[in-house]
């Protein structure tokens, strides 16, 4: 059963959910915020073999939000004018060799050109491989415990061509997230947890979230992940992945959170609570390729111009939306738990099923619109 709260009743959504639990997610966990109040529903199981569903606000790793997280805190830098969003990154790490080219806006839009640590897909179809546990389903469950540092993930990809002259394209890689993790420690001292904690989640009273480093568990409530692949024999086995070392995705995907967090977050960073109103205007510029601001896609939605400021994320077997429309007072955020696969095979379903609950959220809805984004 879905939750009311301050009177709202949303059928519609609780549907969407229990479809998606059909269509083969593990379980979802659904949070809708606006004027009213907030709904919250769940639908799907906590952990496959048993009966209960996911918590409505459990513990997930958020997969790419994270470089929402991260983008805020440089932003935030920015403001305090310890960062140029102009400036060569290579001033901040001389160590690395970067082309001096690459500005810190670079990295924080993908559009650096750097190599994607995690592989490169190319338009005619052909992959790169990057680091070895992301090759191969197996042997990423196998190597799941290994402990990768930011600074061996950056200097593998900058090892590797370039995918284009910076600035002169966008393409989306992790890379350049695990670039700005080293820069802020550089520049701050402080590891990245620490200036995330001053900067983002003690300002906002974000107690479920955190940046896990190295560490395996992930703190209860939560829903499990799981991943598909062959065992030695060649046979398919289903693993349970919750507990892993996030350090092979880094920022480009390591944070865990709550539904309840996201939405806070969310909703003060697109209400102009995090960034002074310019740097949150630059925040929400999109690339005209993808959409991509710095750290956050500006989505089209409906044919009215409504708009919804998002970022979402995958992480072997969890994943988590985030969506708020500018101003910040209609959010919807979600957990996901799933099995995950080296041929990404709910892929299509994250697709669909995202869409549809930003249909039925959001369209049609321009009440939130401010024009400075």
């Amino acid at each position: 059963m879905s939750r009311t709260l301050s009177g709202q009743d949303r059928p519609a959504l609780q549907k969407i959910i229990e479809g998606m639990a059909e269509s083969g997610f593990t379980g979802v966990s659904l949070r809708v915020q606006d004027e009213t109040g907030h709904w919250e529903g769940s639908a799907g199981l906590r952990k496959l073999g048993e009966r209960a569903k996911p918590p409505t606000d459990g513990h997930i790793r958020i997969g790419s939000n994270t470089k929402t997280f991260a983008a805020t805190v440089v932003l935030r830098l920015v403001a305090e004018g310890a960062i140029g969003l102009d400036t060569p990154a290579a001033d901040f790490l001389p160590a690395l060799g970067l082309d001096r080219r690459i500005t810190v806006r670079m990295l924080l839009q993908h559009t650096s050109g750097v190599f994607n640590f995690t592989g490169e897909y190319y338009e005619d179809g052909t992959f790169a491989p990057g680091i070895p546990a992301t090759t191969a389903g197996r042997e990423w469950v196998d190597n799941r415990f290994r402990t990768y540092r930011p600074e061996d993930l950056a200097q593998l990809a900058l090892s590797k061509p370039a995918r284009f002259e910076p600035g002169t394209d966008w393409s989306y890689s992790n890379t350049n997230y695990v670039l700005l993790r080293l820069l802020v420690e550089q520049v701050t001292g402080n590891s990245l947890a620490e200036e995330t904690e001053r900067l983002v989640l003690g300002p906002l009273g974000l107690t479920h979230t955190s940046l896990p480093d190295t560490a395996v568990d992930i703190e209860e409530p939560h829903a499990h992940a799981y991943y598909r692949c062959e065992d030695e024999a060649g046979l398919q086995k289903t693993v349970d992945v919750t507990r892993q070392n996030p350090s092979w995705i880094s920022t480009g995907g390591d944070m865990i959170s709550t539904t309840r967090d996201l939405h806070t977050f969310i909703s003060a960073l697109t209400g102009g609570k995090l960034l002074p109103a310019p740097l949150l205007a630059e925040m929400c510029k999109p690339h005209p390729k993808a959409g991509y601001g710095l750290g956050v896609f500006v989505q089209d939605i409906g044919d009215d111009g409504g708009k919804v400021i998002t970022h979402n994320g995958g992480m072997a077997g969890h994943a988590a939306l985030m969506y708020s429309t500018p101003g910040g007072t209609k959010t919807l955020t979600a957990a996901l738990n799933y099995v995950d696969d080296a041929a990404l095979s709910m892929a299509q379903a994250f697709q669909q099923a995202t869409q549809a609950l930003v249909q039925e959220v959001f369209a049609g809805d321009r009440t939130d619109s401010r024009p400075s984004i």
